[in-house]
């Protein structure tokens, strides 16, 4: 409930009086700020371009106070949003308000604002009113809340303030038929999208709270309908893991798995807004790349799901399928897990290293250090550390030799010697033996070390691209290696599109996967990191999450996804059990977010019409009680007819301040045909996104299906939701679930012909 006007007045005065605090602030720190980037710039000078211990320190703190400028730069704008009152136990009530950012008057040693990820702060996000507790580095700490209020800010001005009532569930469903008690949270959903993700720390509600600040070290995976915010939680959870254990996780030792280029852009100002910068922001494919130094083409899941959806040739859809489910499994795997096996074989098939007749490493000693002694190190790195230890001992085994030429030419001289022959001979015959001996002597150093050089560069480790090739071009191979037990006709699919894909300076994503895991066997990874956020996670093969998780140091991970969403179903995850079993041994936890804050009441409910058609284990989304227009459907006849409705829909937007608007079609041949029309006769400019773009510029865009996922726009428009187009396929149901889910306030369904039953 909004507070009354004297309150008003007050908070209003403490918030421009805590501005004006922030701008003193901000002045002084800046000043410290152009005091160290002088003192580098002139111990750089007087460096000389060698180490000081004094340009490392300065180089650090230049760092911290910059990151501490753009804090006061954004604290000064809205320092905080949120206040809590809080008694402890035997002391008197204390005021906290709570920002994204902790300020401190040094002066005063007293804390001004609260970051929202301390301990304390966390009374806002899940205590109740009366007897209440949190937990600190020292243990719970317990007490009485008597107030949470929420400030609702709007170009750096305090607007109005809400209290949330004694007891008042803070978020009530539809499906309860309960209304939305929140109003500060009503008042936020009603706003309009905006081009980049926002933080939402001001509106994090309690489930999300408890996924934020769970435990590090064990993996969480987020089933959330569309629409729960799951990625933001992700996200701010990130944020919270690089506050509350500062010491061990590192921003540049954070990874963040997204499904594309448009997305990563979509994400990209909301880490910095939260004070995390520095981090790794990727797509999978680009994850893979850089493990692998690869800078060629790769034949991707977009490209491939937007063939699969455009195809007429059935039968090569079907190999296609058949051929991604296995490469995407768990028993592929196993395969190169044989097929390294079989590696490891042919390595040690190998000759003793000889200078002549002399052994100078046997063959009994390489494999000892091989498949024994080093057997706990991958491959590369064993045959790194046996040449090390060859070279080491190089030395006494020469020393060896020569004493044991020497005892061999004692033997052959002492022979001579005892001949029967004239002494002029026998002198002749000696002399050559000992030059002889001495000849082989004076050069086993240096045969030594060219034998060591030899064998090493024939027994190198091969590029990886090399090895992966030899098992998938060869069928003779590829059988030998799985029993025969794969059905021929998809072993002859795999090793001809394998070829193919090779001779053309191609790789599949899928066979990249499997490039970076025989990479990280063969030869390890030194870099791995101390926390990976995967999106979208119901897109990856359960092998692509095995092979995320090894770039794990501690099992943390949070992944996040809806089956619901699956598009990639013919690959990759369909059941979260399953992936929790296999990939993580049981030792995962497992949340499910139902509750939707993206879209009016009417949409989600239309959207959950289509979720129904899937046979999933999901929960629908349940929606919060805003309220909206039914979504509209609408039947064209030809391009000219959907250009002019276009138009009188856009001018309806624009007089209710409606921007973000999307066309979504289901193909992106779909999007470049209707595009050039409606870009031809529309009244608006539309800009086409493809499977290349890396960013949305406009407020107007053209978009294939697969690609609006994470995304959200004002209003959406489904271009030809017919029949023919959207069917009583997987691919289809799942496709136009994610199309239904995009829009916040008003959505447009178009078909031409039949409409498609999915939406009767």
């Amino acid at each position: 409930m909004a507070i009354r006007n004297e309150e008003m007045i007050l908070e209003v005065e403490r918030f421009n009086n805590t501005k004006k605090w922030i701008v003193e602030k901000k002045g002084k720190v800046k000043k410290d700020y152009e005091k160290y980037e002088e003192k580098i710039t002139d111990l750089k000078k007087s460096s000389g371009g060698t180490y000081s211990n004094d340009l490392l320190i300065y180089e650090n703190l230049f760092k911290f106070t910059s990151e501490n400028v753009k804090r006061y730069e954004e604290a000064s704008i809205n320092p905080y949003f949120a206040r809590i009152d809080f008694r402890e136990k035997r002391r008197d009530t204390e005021t906290f308000y709570i920002g994204k950012f902790g300020l401190n008057d040094e002066d005063k040693n007293e804390e001004v604002v609260i970051d929202w990820r301390a301990p304390i702060a966390n009374l806002y996000y899940s205590g109740t009113y009366g007897e209440s507790y949190y937990f600190s580095p020292v243990g719970i700490v317990e007490g009485e809340l008597n107030l949470k209020r929420k400030f609702l800010l709007k170009d750096g001005s305090l607007t109005d303030a809400y209290d949330e009532g004694v007891n008042e569930i803070i978020l009530k469903n539809s499906i309860e038929g309960e209304q939305l008690t929140d109003e500060f949270l009503k008042v936020t959903l009603e706003q309009n999208v905006s081009s980049k993700l926002k933080d939402v720390v001001a509106t994090i509600q309690k489930e999300q709270n408890e996924i934020i600040r769970a435990y590090k070290n064990k993996p969480i995976i987020i089933q959330g309908s569309a629409g729960s915010g799951k990625t933001t939680v992700a996200l701010h959870r990130l944020a919270y893991l690089v506050y509350e254990y500062d010491d061990d996780v590192k921003n540049e030792e954070i990874l963040v798995v997204a499904p594309n280029k448009i997305f990563l852009d979509y994400i990209s100002e909301i880490l910095p807004n939260l004070g995390v910068y520095n981090m790794s922001q990727k797509t999978f494919e680009d994850v893979c790349k850089e493990i692998l130094g690869y800078k060629g083409k790769v034949y991707g899941k977009d490209e491939k799901l937007s063939m699969l959806i455009e195809s007429d040739d059935n039968e090569k859809v079907k190999y296609i399928k058949a051929s991604s489910k296995l490469k995407g499994s768990l028993s592929f795997k196993m395969l190169l897990d044989k097929y390294i096996k079989y590696l490891e074989k042919q390595d040690i098939d190998v000759d003793d290293i000889k200078i002549e007749e002399y052994v100078l490493f046997s063959n009994k000693e390489i494999k000892r250090l091989y498949a024994r002694d080093m057997v706990h190190l991958p491959i590369k790195k064993r045959k790194e550390e046996i040449e090390r230890y060859f070279k080491k001992k190089l030395k006494d085994k020469v020393q060896t030799i020569k004493e044991k030429i020497e005892d061999d030419y004692f033997f052959k001289i002492k022979d001579v010697k005892s001949l029967n022959i004239k002494e002029e001979e026998k002198r002749k015959q000696i002399i050559s033996l000992y030059d002889e001996r001495d000849l082989k002597v004076s050069k086993l150093k240096e045969q030594g070390k060219l034998k060591l050089k030899e064998f090493f560069k024939e027994w190198k480790q091969r590029e990886i691209t090399e090895i992966y090739k030899g098992l998938c071009s060869s069928k003779e191979l590829f059988n030998h290696i799985t029993n025969n037990q794969i059905p021929e006709n998809i072993v002859d699919f795999i090793i001809e599109t394998s070829k193919e894909n090779f001779s053309k300076k191609i790789i599949d994503i899928e066979d990249l996967a499997h490039m970076v895991y025989l990479k990280l066997k063969l030869e390890g990874l030194n870099k791995k990191y101390i926390h990976i956020i995967i999106d979208e996670a119901q897109d990856y093969s359960y092998f692509e999450m095995y092979l995320l998780n090894l770039l794990s140091k501690q099992n943390s991970l949070t992944i996040v996804g809806d089956l619901g969403q699956g598009i990639y179903n013919y690959k990759g995850i369909n059941d979260w059990n399953k992936l929790i079993k296999t990939v993580f041994n049981d030792d995962a936890t497992y949340i499910n977010l139902t509750q939707s804050y993206r879209s009016t009441i009417e949409i989600i409910d239309f959207a959950n019409k289509v979720l129904s058609h899937q046979n999933l284990n999901v929960k629908p989304a349940k929606p919060v009680l805003r309220h909206g227009d039914v979504p509209s459907t609408i039947e064209f006849l030809d391009d000219k007819d959907f250009i002019d409705k276009l138009n009188g829909i856009c001018s309806d937007l624009e007089e209710k301040n409606k921007e973000s608007v999307a066309i979504i079609c289901k193909t992106i041949d779909e999007c470049k045909k209707i595009g050039k029309e409606i870009n031809k006769l529309a009244k608006y400019k539309w800009t086409i996104i493809g499977n290349n773009s890396n960013e949305i510029k406009s407020k107007k865009i053209i978009i294939p299906s697969y690609m609006t996922k994470g995304l959200e726009f004002d209003a959406t428009i489904i271009y030809n939701c017919s029949e023919e187009n959207y069917n009583n396929e997987d691919i289809d149901k799942k496709l136009l679930y994610v199309n239904l889910t995009r829009a916040l306030h008003k959505e447009y369904i178009f078909y031409k012909g039949k409409k498609s039953q999915l939406i009767t």
